[in-house]
């Protein structure tokens, strides 16, 4: 195995979920304000699960999203 290649590859992928999954999170947030059922004040429960096929990697991330 390279180490360079994996690591920068792993950055990578890292690099693509963090920005594509705040742009989904960001319009959701939005809709759900424009339709009424948040009021932007709210702390909303997040979870987030990582798979990597291969490797039998299942690793799930919980966390809070504060809007105020």
């Amino acid at each position: 195995m390279d180490e360079e290649t994996f690591n920068l590859s792993t950055r990578k992928f890292l690099k693509m979920v963090g920005v594509k999954s705040q742009h989904e999170i960001e319009q959701a947030v939005a809709r759900a304000q424009a339709s009424g059922a948040i009021n932007g004040t709210e702390t909303l429960p997040a979870t987030m699960t990582l798979e990597v096929a291969g490797v039998q990697l299942k690793v799930k991330f919980d966390g809070d999203i504060s809007l105020q």
